[in-house]
């Protein structure tokens, strides 16, 4: 290293040591100010902003110091806390709370989104400016984006264990009666400015080490790289499976959307873990299953945006819906894109490369909208459920006033204000009622299925009173059909013979049998299907669920396929429902036939 390379060191060295500092005793301050509740907690829009940026902008010149001009860095630095602010006081002004002070009066969605779309902009932003235009070549994307991520993950874990030791050496000295240590590290005035420099040290020796963060970021990427293959061949097992199977055990776990989403983006980093910078040619067996996984993300997508527009479609929006809404919209992005690479010919997935870069820059763009009024998740989840009210679609009685009041901010308690002086009496009572309450009360909770839109078969039947008045609270039956707000489809029939229909509840590929007795409406026995593909939803629609023909024992027939009756808790010990008795495979007998 010559005397200039040394200098520039030095330089950066100090830097990043004051700015660790600095940000470390402004985060104190906040703290303070929060704990106390004085000047400036008690101006959200300005406590908002001042606590966004300093936890997240100053990770933007201890990334560049080394790497940007200063003039460059220095108006970059500013914009991107200008646009952190915008955001916090949005996050602020909305207001999670009326009254709220300090942090309380943020989302906290807001921290990481803002961290990550600064970490986003700022490797769109450096590459760039290192080669004077507006769009760098991809190597320097890639290669800056992957060494600045291992680089954080390391600098977090000098961090984590700089506390470790701290911690340590303070139990040691304890255990001699000096407790100074322990003291010291458990006050806000050493905890903060020690973490934050601590971090800043990290990130100039992994700067200063930078080839040995390229080496920890290389066996990383090859880890994970071999990783594909796997993920490629669990993808195509589930999405084959689907025919047999059906969609409705996918819909019926109500995660539906979150698990696809879950394995597309762990496709997406495989997928360019893979790739890396696209300089080299990987080994056969990873082009192809990158060329794979980058087809199966589209019907993976394709499922998760058809399993979110149901649930939309059924119940309106709501925050964690709108977040889902835009993970899809950018899933969609990547499978368009890494399915064009996959199919066309020449150098393998070369179009990934401006596929990233559009999503990179998508990313940026949707989590500003979601943070700003545009998109805010809680003003287009409000105006979705309080149109759902107005339109009838969901009973006055049934409409969660308290979402309003105290989870959807500014935007939920001014519609409720709004609800308050609605024509319908029973909604401006209820509105009423809520917002004058303090504090958010939880019902106790309920395992009963939602009756009012559960389908009910055949054609005509209707579920029995006693049935739906039961206090399912206290069924101990553990079928799935019983919990709060599920709709299991409904199949009433009388299944043994005794002129007095029972309940089945379709879950899955089966039904649970309900019968009622001395202790109510029990769980007496479970109607499943050994066979793949079978569709209960269809075949009820279609009235092809029938009961066998009398013979020594009566079984449920699904189109063309046999569901035996078997008694619940068959085969181990002490698992018949509690006080229903004991319905052997014997007592499900046919109606004797007339001589």
């Amino acid at each position: 290293m010559d005397a200039a390379e040394a200098k520039q060191t030095r330089t950066a060295a100090v830097a990043r040591l004051a700015i660790g500092l600095v940000q470390g005793i402004v985060l104190f301050l906040l703290h303070r100010a929060d704990d106390a509740k004085t000047w400036p907690a008690t101006a959200p829009l300005l406590f908002g902003p001042l606590l966004v940026c300093a936890l997240t902008v100053p990770l933007i010149p201890l990334a560049g110091l080394s790497a940007m001009r200063r003039a460059p860095l220095l108006v970059w630095t500013a914009a991107a806390a200008t646009l952190a602010a915008i955001l916090a006081i949005h996050a602020a002004w909305t207001g999670q709370q009326p009254g709220a002070v300090g942090a309380g009066a943020l989302s906290p969605a807001v921290f990481p989104a803002v961290a990550a779309l600064l970490f986003i902009a700022h490797h769109l932003v450096q590459p760039a400016e290192a080669v004077g235009k507006p769009v760098a070549p991809y190597a320097d994307y890639f290669d800056l984006a992957w060494t600045h991520g291992a680089q954080l993950a390391l600098s977090l874990a000098f961090t984590g264990v700089f506390w470790l030791l701290l911690a340590l050496g303070g139990a040691l000295f304890k255990l001699i009666g000096i407790d100074a240590i322990q003291k010291l590290i458990s006050e806000a005035a050493f905890f903060m400015p020690a973490t934050c420099v601590m971090f800043a040290v990290a990130v100039q020796l992994t700067d200063v080490r930078a080839g040995l963060v390229r080496g920890v970021r290389g066996v990383a990427l090859t880890l994970l790289a071999w990783l594909l293959p796997l993920m490629t061949l669990i993808a195509a097992g589930f999405l084959a499976s689907l025919p047999f199977t059906g969609l409705a055990p996918l819909w019926k776990t109500k995660a539906a959307t979150a698990l696809l989403l879950s394995a597309a983006a762990h496709l997406i980093v495989l997928v360019n873990a893979a790739y890396q910078d696209g300089t080299e040619p990987g080994h056969a067996v990873l082009r192809w299953s990158a060329r794979i996984a980058g087809l199966l993300l589209i019907p993976i997508t394709l499922l998760a945006a058809y399993a979110l527009h149901l649930r939309i479609d059924q119940y309106g929006l709501t925050p964690e819906r709108v977040y889902a809404g835009a993970f899809v919209i950018i899933s969609a992005g990547y499978a368009i894109g890494y399915g064009v690479a996959a199919l066309r010919p020449g150098a393998w997935m070369k179009a990934l490369e401006p596929t990233n870069l559009v999503m990179a820059l998508a990313a940026v763009l949707l989590l500003i909208g979601l943070f700003t009024p545009v998109g805010d998740p809680a003003r287009l989840s409000v105006n979705s459920q309080v149109q759902r009210l107005n339109a009838g679609k969901i009973a006055p009685d049934r409409f969660d006033y308290a979402f309003l009041r105290f989870d959807a901010g500014r935007y939920g308690r001014e519609a409720l204000d709004r609800l308050k002086t609605n024509p319908r009496a029973e909604i401006a009572r209820r509105a009423a009622d809520t917002a004058a309450q303090k504090e958010k009360t939880f019902a106790p909770a309920k395992r009963g299925p939602d009756f009012a839109n559960m389908k009910v078969y055949p054609v005509g039947k209707a579920l029995p009173d006693s049935f739906k008045a039961q206090d399912w609270t206290a069924d101990s039956s553990d079928s799935s059909c019983t919990f709060a707000g599920m709709q299991c489809a409904a199949l009433v029939v009388d299944v043994d013979g005794d002129g007095v229909d029972e309940v089945l509840l379709a879950g899955g590929a089966g039904f649970d049998v309900f019968k009622a007795g001395e202790h109510g409406w029990r769980r007496v026995a479970q109607a499943a299907s050994t066979c793949p593909g079978v569709d209960i939803d269809a075949a009820l629609k279609a009235g092809a669920a029938r009961l066998d023909a009398p013979t020594p024992r009566r079984d449920l027939l699904i189109g063309d396929q046999r569901l035996p009756l078997v008694p619940a808790g068959e085969g181990c010990a002490n698992t018949a429902p509690k006080g229903a008795g004991v319905w052997l495979p014997t007592d499900i007998r046919p109606t004797p036939r007339p001589r």
